[in-house]
């Protein structure tokens, strides 16, 4: 992969200062203590008060999913990335497509950092159909940001979104197979790749028998946890504020009219969420102002959902590990109208 995909992500470049993570935590701290401390002292403007009254909700909402986040991402880190690969297995049809899916939900990835690993799963010989629900799948329904998005959005609403992008991931999947066995789409001519003699239970066995449990390996353990944080903690701040700037600059008749649980209000997120070049970290908080204050819980998955089927990073990225321009531009063809009829679905039932 070229360095110029690499370099276009949501990491932080290697040895430069991550001037988002330190702007953006700036002022969330600035914000939450003036509102904190200050706010009844203070003579601050409307939009001002609403902007910081804003962070200081929202990071008291999900102060709880980043710490746990942390500490998941902390112990995902240290498991191997072949055992992600004997979870995907080699199996086509169904059964397939449905291990790829659940290996994206369970890594815990934003959705540039997922593009390397799918990326690598097609080079190892995964199916198009498994990359693609794999890719589908991952982005916002990692462990770290179904925690964020239960103090968001409340639990019943992110386990129905989990299990909808699920089916999404599953059915594209089978149709990007299909395509595939019609030599509509190029086929993969790679093979998956594992050590050999690897058997998942026999090797995680031996792995848990030789894990080092002292206090200096768990302390290096959270140390590499927080390095690995840094590309979540970023965008969760990134969109807490970009949040608040919404709220504090778009009325909420005016926000619930362009963007509110109708036909229009669909098309204006799908628009949105196509141009906002925000990683999957950094769309949760918009996405649950638009189920909060909106009150379009389908727009709200719309959100989350398109922003990773028309992300053109992702497109490029495809492109460059497919060596086909034609899979990644079905990527949106075949996904974008489900997600369109799902999310109208979800308004409809919700009105």
């Amino acid at each position: 992969m070229s360095d110029n995909h690499q370099q276009h992500s949501c990491h932080p470049v290697k040895g430069k200062a991550d001037y988002l993570l330190l702007g953006s935590t700036f002022f969330i701290v600035i914000f939450y203590f003036q509102y904190a401390f200050f706010t009844e002292s203070a003579n601050f403007a409307g939009w001002y008060q609403t902007l910081a009254s804003t962070v200081f909700e929202m990071m008291n909402t999900i102060w709880w999913g980043v710490v746990l986040g942390f500490l998941m991402i902390s112990v995902l880190s240290r498991i191997p990335r072949e055992f992600v690969l004997s979870i995907l297995g080699a199996k086509k049809g169904f059964n397939g497509i449905f291990r790829a899916t659940m290996a994206g939900v369970l890594l815990d990835l934003c959705n540039h950092g997922i593009l390397m690993v799918g990326a690598k799963l097609y080079e190892r010989g995964a199916s198009t159909g498994q990359v693609m629900a794999f890719l589908i799948a991952s982005p916002w329904n990692s462990f770290s940001l179904t925690l964020i998005m239960f103090g968001l959005i409340g639990v019943p609403w992110t386990l129905a979104f989990i299990v909808l992008s699920m089916l999404i991931a599953i059915i594209s999947g089978l149709i990007f197979d299909t395509l595939v066995t019609r030599n509509v789409l190029p086929k993969n001519a790679q093979r998956m790749d594992l050590p050999e003699g690897f058997v998942f239970w026999e090797e995680a066995n031996k792995q848990l028998k030789q894990a080092d449990y002292s206090i200096k390996a768990f302390r290096s353990m959270l140390i590499n946890g927080a390095k690995e944080s840094r590309m979540v903690v970023r965008w969760i701040f990134f969109g807490v504020l970009l949040a608040g700037l919404i709220r504090a600059f778009v009325p909420t008749d005016v926000f619930q009219t362009f963007f509110g649980a109708s036909l229009a209000g669909l098309g204006l997120t799908l628009v949105a969420a196509t141009i906002i070049e925000v990683c999957s970290e950094g769309s949760t908080p918009i996405a649950a102002d638009l189920l909060n204050r909106a009150n379009a819980p389908g727009n709200s998955f719309a959100f989350l959902m398109t922003g990773v089927s028309t992300d053109y990073t992702e497109i490029m990225v495809l492109r460059e590990a497919t060596r086909s321009w034609k899979i990644p531009l079905f990527l949106p063809l075949i996904t974008v109208p489900q997600i369109i009829l799902v999310s109208w679905l979800i308004n409809l039932g919700a009105a």
